[in-house]
């Protein structure tokens, strides 16, 4: 009972978390120069300087009758609380609000063409990380001080070391033809190639995952030198706990301990990335996606950043928000799931 008016105070609190949040961010996407108004100002000066004189604006002054008329066209003209009620009541948190940079589509329709792509690469991403990391993680603290547990934490800190962009131009390099002193195995970029629809159903899996294995590489890059390393000091504490050596006194073996009492505590640092996978539904960086010309949610990100579109831009936030906040309490619910002992207050 305690832990479900936990949940409860926790889902509660949320609602004034993400106002908070959108809020905040609402106002500064609404006070930074080069929003909307002045982009369908400056390309009015442009379009009245190549056209007659006779024109209003030839000259390039704008009047403040025609600045007014633009402001109302983008709700400018309402004071700023208003303008918040209408992006999160009428315009659904700006999913139904039009794109300043694509108006005839909306934000929500913006968000779902790109979605699929993220979503697939987060997911793969996602699972792999923990599927490598965590073996891995265990392997080198039961081979504390060995050969192996050397050999892997070189690799370990390398790839630490190796920004994830780097590494995936590296791989380029190396492994799609991008040199010719390399090999050329893989392709460089994009999610399928240019005879995709051509080729037979199994042809076409073959060609999305040869799609996949650089960038997913780079996605793993990013979190798999601190997973592993985390899983392995993790285990490591749990191994010198007085719980496990009273198994070993007792006459049990180090593979009993470590497998059926030590592992379940280690992963309970490990369970803090868990609620990560709501965010792989936006998962996305912006220069994994520039290397390998990936139509994801980082470039959309991106591109909304640059253009000033910030219908676009409050779109994304507003839902990366919601699924962090719902990410940390599903964090919470595994660490329940490890360990029942741990209560919350």
């Amino acid at each position: 009972m305690e832990r479900l008016d936990y949940v409860l105070r926790r889902l509660a609190l949320m609602a004034p978390t993400f106002l908070g949040i959108t809020f905040a961010c609402f106002v500064l996407a609404q006070v930074v120069p080069g929003g909307p108004v002045e982009q369908a100002l400056a390309n009015m000066r442009g379009m009245g300087a190549e056209r007659s004189a006779a024109r209003p604006y030839a000259d390039g002054a704008i009047s403040l009758e025609q600045r007014k008329a633009l402001e109302a066209h983008f709700g400018f003209d309402q004071p700023l609380p208003r303008r918040y009620w209408n992006w999160l009541v009428r315009d659904k948190m700006g999913l139904a609000a039009r794109s300043y940079k694509y108006p005839n589509k909306t934000v929500g329709r913006l968000i779902r063409e790109r979605l699929g792509v993220s979503l697939v690469f987060g997911v793969t991403g996602f699972l792999l990380t923990y599927l490598i990391c965590i073996p891995l993680g265990i392997a080198k603290a039961l081979r504390q001080g060995t050969m192996f547990d050397a050999v892997s934490s070189l690799v370990v800190f390398v790839g630490y070391a190796i920004p994830a962009f780097a590494f995936g131009m590296l791989l380029k390099l190396l492994l799609a033809g991008t040199s010719d002193h390399f090999w050329d195995v893989l392709p460089a970029a994009g999610i399928v190639s240019v005879n995709h629809e051509l080729l037979t159903p199994w042809e076409q899996v073959k060609d999305l995952a040869a799609h996949f294995v650089l960038p997913v590489s780079c996605y793993v890059m990013g979190n798999f030198a601190v997973l592993t390393l985390l899983m392995k000091n993790s285990l490591l504490e749990q191994i010198g706990q007085d719980y496990v050596r009273t198994v070993l006194a007792k006459g049990g073996s180090l593979r009993r301990a470590v497998w059926l009492h030590a592992l379940r505590n280690a992963l309970i640092p490990i369970a803090t990335g868990f609620g990560g996978v709501l965010g792989i539904f936006f998962a996305g960086s912006v220069l994994i996606e520039k290397v390998f010309e990936i139509p994801g949610m980082g470039r959309l990100s991106l591109d909304a950043i640059v253009s000033r579109d910030y219908m676009v831009f409050m779109g994304i936030l507003a839902v990366t928000a919601l699924l962090g906040l719902l990410g940390r309490l599903l964090s919470d619910v595994c660490y329940l799931l490890i360990d029942p002992r741990i209560q919350f207050d």
